[in-house]
């Protein structure tokens, strides 16, 4: 039990709170789009029988694909940046540096969560199985992003993004615009506050020669770049729920989301980064499910 704690803590399980409800959104936009995306009267469409257990299956199956890949892609950070985590003062409580779970083990961990990712797609449909390399190059490839780029938190962000865009296409087998808007929203949201959680490790990754957006332009710069990046977010889901016919519900989550948005900046400042955990886990966890919740309801309410 304690292992399983302790890999817990590896891949910060607590954070799948982040991609987790967009990923949701995903699932019931592809449920519900003949009525989201056409406008068609959903009671005139004929219903997927859920009796069988098919959409059970496939909701299984998506959340499989996302604790795997998440997994995937938070242990195989820890393990790349297992040198630069001992060498920090903030990381080195972490559990590779403190010799809790050992490099290899983690390896083994990454390679056994993304079989998993790829067999569960086998199952969902071929789209979601023949795209299964590209999601996992892409979580994976972030990890090395920091030692060329500052541009390493749009890589994040795009790999959180592939949440709804995933679930949609375990439904659909096909692309449509509305859940790659939400992808958009994800893609800018998470970028933006992971500039603000990154100015902990100015000095640094400095010192260390790794690349990020406060590093390059200085905390007080950064800050401007996350409230640009956080601007856009909110622009997509806008734009979203004007093109998918949403409701008073649906505004309703915007209201919370971009509340939380303006909040998290309005505690964290250049020169004074004490709330910067509130700002990046409390924020932006009730932002995520708060808005995800409202999302969902109201495409079954309406």
């Amino acid at each position: 039990m304690n292992q399983i704690k302790n890999y817990l803590s590896l891949v910060k399980f607590s954070h799948t709170i982040f991609a987790l409800p967009f990923a949701m959104i995903g699932f019931f936009i592809g449920v519900y789009s003949p009525k989201l995306i056409h406008g068609y009267d959903f009671n005139a469409i004929v219903h997927i029988d859920y009796a069988s257990g098919y959409m059970v299956r496939k909701f299984l199956l998506v959340l499989l694909c996302m604790f795997t890949a998440r997994s995937a892609a938070m242990a195989f950070n820890r393990y790349l940046d297992r040198s630069f985590d001992a060498r920090n003062p903030r990381t080195a409580i972490r559990e590779i540096p403190r010799g809790i779970i050992s490099a290899n083990n983690a390896l083994r961990f990454v390679i056994l969560n993304c079989f998993l990712f790829v067999a569960a797609t086998y199952f969902i449909n071929r789209i979601c199985f023949l795209l299964a390399p590209v999601a996992l190059f892409v979580i994976l490839f972030y990890s090395y992003t920091k030692r060329f780029t500052p541009l390493c938190h749009l890589v994040l962000g795009l790999g959180l993004a592939l949440a709804p865009i995933g679930a949609y296409l375990a439904v659909t087998g096909k692309f449509d615009l509305l859940p790659i808007m939400f992808s958009c929203a994800v893609i800018f949201w998470v970028s933006g506050f992971d500039v603000i959680y990154a100015m902990q490790d100015i000095d640094f990754d400095r010192s260390q020669k790794l690349y990020s957006i406060p590093t390059a332009f200085g905390g007080k710069n950064a800050l401007h770049v996350s409230e640009l990046l956080h601007l856009c977010s909110a622009a997509c889901v806008v734009v979203a729920g004007v093109y998918g016919h949403f409701h008073a519900i649906y505004w309703v989550g915007i209201a919370v989301f971009v509340g939380m948005l303006i909040y998290q900046h309005s505690i964290v400042k250049h020169d004074n980064l004490t709330r910067v955990n509130i700002a990046f886990m409390t924020a932006n966890g009730i932002a995520s499910v708060v808005f995800g919740v409202l999302v969902i309801a109201d495409i079954l309410i309406f």
